[in-house]
Formats: structure tokens, sequence, C-alpha cells
């Protein structure tokens, strides 16, 4: 595996994951594409939100926007891994790698009617802290209620 930020060389890349992205949580976020057949995204990179791309033997295989906050706070914005490479997992390396680069205090958030999503995130963070995090729901300003992980990694 393979873990590289989002330059203007690969940015096109990031942006045709994040299409299948924004595809597959359409129905969960009340959302259809353009008359172009593209999604607009939830989370555009830049200024605070840096993106990532993941390979498995040079094929693109996921996706995250992670915002970088003050304090060495860091957010999981957007995470994806293509179904093709679910099962293997390529999910629990990719996020637990970015958790080893990026030392701090973490936040994942999922959006009510994600539950796959919640049962990836609360089985990866309870393995990488055994089990030290702290899950809750609570009332995002920007996406709703959301289920939530977060924990400290210093």
């Amino acid at each position: 595996m393979q873990i590289v930020a989002v330059t203007s060389k690969n940015r096109q890349i990031y942006h045709n994951l994040a299409q299948a992205y924004e595809a597959e949580f359409s129905c969960i976020m009340s959302k259809k594409p353009d008359e172009n057949g593209i999604f607009p995204l939830d989370t555009e990179l830049g200024g605070p939100i840096i993106g990532y791309l993941c390979y498995v033997d040079g094929i693109p295989a996921g996706h995250a926007a992670i915002e970088y906050g003050p304090n060495e706070h860091f957010e999981i914005c957007d995470f994806y891994v293509i179904p093709y490479f679910r099962g293997q997992q390529v999910g629990r390396q990719f996020a637990s790698s970015l958790f080893e680069q990026l030392r701090g205090t973490w936040e994942i958030k999922q959006v009510q009617g994600a539950v796959h999503a919640s049962v990836f995130w609360r089985s990866v963070v309870n393995e990488y802290t055994a089990g030290h995090f702290i899950d809750d729901e609570y009332q995002c300003p920007r996406w709703g209620w959301v289920t939530r992980q977060r924990f400290q990694h210093g």
C-alpha cells in the first residue's frame, strides 16, 4: 500500500474517486448529480483540508480528506475505499497509516443512516486504540445528527 498526498498532478484521480464516494452516499444525503452526471462534492480540498490517495499495487484504491485543525486536531471529512478492495483490510490499513502519520487528536463522524460506515469506524478505532476512544452521537452544525469517534494519539 502506498499513501500519497493529493497534488495538482494527481488531483483528477482524487476527483474521480470522490465521484464514486458521492454516488455511494447519494441516497443517504438526498442528492443527485447535475445534468452532466457530476455530483457536487461535500468536501472540497484546500486550506486546512488535505486529500490523500491510497494505492494498492499501483491502482488507486481509495481516498481521504482530512481537516487539519488547531493544536494537532484532525478530522476525517471523507474516507472511501472502492468496493473491489473492500474486505481485504485496505480501509483499516489506510486509516491506521494516516493515524500513525498524523499524531494528535482525531475525530471521525458518520451521518445518520450510514450504519455501514459507523460499524467500520468503530471497529477500526477500537482496534487501533485498544478500546480507548469515545463513541457518541451529537448534533453537528454541518451534518445534523452524527455518530462520532474521538481519540488522542500522541
